[in-house]
């Protein structure tokens, strides 16, 4: 049985340095500690749908991830009251600390997701499927040293939720290997799939998501030991996914609309026709804004409709979400409730429509396969010539080979964590250091990337463009 009183963990790998205010909890301090770092600015240039745009409007992982740490932090503060009214918690501050808990992991949960969003992540799996294959990764075992299962599984199955575990714990680098050293009952919550890549969850039943690394092993016991959740899903790893999920459903459509994707008017009233009986009060609303719209002469009359459904369906959303916690509450503190809430809810249709709504106008539009194609280029590439360069050079002391070159373009920082032994020293040179963290060396670089920073670092290595 899972215990508020780990979950809301506020143990860090280090003791934090930082001084406490009163109206200040732990998880806040998480929130502060990342909101000014780079891995979340980067953010501002991944797509969430439509990727590399001109437009302003048109929604980045970054402004993505901030509409879900507002939603997440709604239906926590809802979930938040309903535990003190059935004495779950024993006062508001216990709400408080579950809001802010929700509201970083929000944040965050997009911070490890590879250029060109989640197409990304298969580019990556789909070119060490091959490179594993080739005689290329024979003789870099050789070399290096042979990979075992999870090592191998890391890449084949990588994944974004794992990398950003890997950022927060150690990537986001400051004066120590701790990372931002985020506290364990945040890191619980992102670790939305809490076993590791060689787990029978992932090789046997298909579900092809893990929770961390081989690297982060050890600090995956810290988590599960200090949270309790074994390999269980904090509760509200529950609320971050249907914030996600609801953010995700409603503005992806907004975004398509402003591109003129489709006609949103004819969308509409299939909506309306199919769900008016049970919103009715939503479509209500949304007809006297429609009809304001009118009398008002509003230009853009499409993207103010969308906007109006998005914002009243977001609400319906939220409570169906809220409902359904309540109703497995039991199950969840159990890790007997599988699935996720929105699915298991009274919106579970509605969401269902919207998700179908996206993939048969947004997904496969044109311009975001394209552009998901010229990604699978770039980073195919971009993998091709940093994986090639790590492992055929044995250390670090010179750059005049065109492999010793291209090592030395990697971010210093990310070079310098792996520099760091089992005690926390920077002892570590590049020719000892294992095929492994050579290849976590080039997927932490290039994950890292922005979808812009990519594609010129793509041209200048393939000579389209100078520097």
């Amino acid at each position: 049985m899972l215990e508020w009183k780990k979950l809301l963990n506020t143990e860090r790998q280090r003791k934090s340095l930082g001084k406490s205010f009163p109206h200040r909890n732990e998880f806040d301090k998480d929130y502060e500690r990342i909101i000014y770092s780079s891995s979340l600015r980067r953010l501002q240039d991944k797509a969430q749908v439509f990727p590399l745009q001109n437009n302003d409007f048109i929604r980045t992982r970054l402004t993505h991830s901030l509409e879900v740490a507002s939603l997440g932090r709604s239906l926590a503060w809802n979930i938040g009251n309903w535990l003190i009214e059935i004495d779950e918690f024993e006062d508001f501050a216990k709400a408080k600390e579950l809001a802010s808990l929700v509201e970083v992991s929000c944040l965050v949960h997009d911070l490890g997701n590879p250029p060109f969003g989640h197409y990304g992540e298969d580019i990556i799996r789909k070119w060490f499927e091959q490179w594993f294959r080739s005689p290329a990764f024979e003789k870099a075992e050789v070399r290096h040293g042979s990979l075992n299962e999870q090592q191998k599984n890391d890449f084949l199955f990588f994944e974004g939720n794992a990398q950003a575990i890997r950022i927060l714990s150690k990537l986001q680098f400051l004066n120590d290997p701790y990372g931002a050293n985020f506290t364990y009952g945040t890191l619980a919550t992102l670790m939305k799939y809490p076993w590791a890549s060689n787990h029978a969850n992932v090789t046997e039943k298909g579900k092809k998501k893990f929770g961390f690394f081989y690297a982060e092993s050890d600090l995956y016991t810290k988590i599960s030991e200090n949270v309790g959740i074994g390999e269980c899903r904090h509760p509200a790893t529950y609320i971050l996914e249907a914030a996600d999920d609801i953010a995700y459903l409603t503005a992806d459509i907004e975004d398509a609309v402003k591109k003129g994707v489709f006609n949103w008017e004819e969308e509409y009233f299939k909506l309306k026709k199919k769900f008016e009986g049970k919103y009715e009060g939503n479509f209500a609303d949304l007809e006297k804004y429609r009809k304001q719209a009118i009398d008002n002469k509003v230009p853009n009359k499409a993207l103010i409709d969308v906007q109006n459904f998005k914002v009243s369906m977001q609400g319906a959303l939220i409570y169906a979400v809220v409902d359904a916690f309540k109703a497995n509450y039991s199950k969840i503190m159990k890790g007997e409730f599988e699935g996720d809430l929105l699915s298991s809810s009274s919106a579970e249709e509605l969401a269902e429509d919207l998700r179908e709504l996206a993939f048969k106008h947004v997904f496969s539009n044109k311009e975001v396969l394209t552009l998901e194609l010229v990604g699978d280029k770039v980073m195919s590439d971009l993998l091709t010539l940093f994986v090639d360069a790590v492992t055929n050079i044995e250390d670090l002391k010179k750059s005049k080979t065109k492999h010793e070159k291209l090592v030395h373009l990697i971010s210093e920082n990310f070079r310098h964590i792996q520099r760091f032994n089992e005690e926390g020293k920077p002892e570590v040179d590049f020719a000892n250091m294992k095929l492994y963290n050579r290849l976590l060396l080039v997927t932490d670089f290039i994950s890292g990337m922005t979808d812009g920073y990519a594609v010129n670092l793509h041209q200048e290595l393939l000579g389209v463009k100078l520097p």
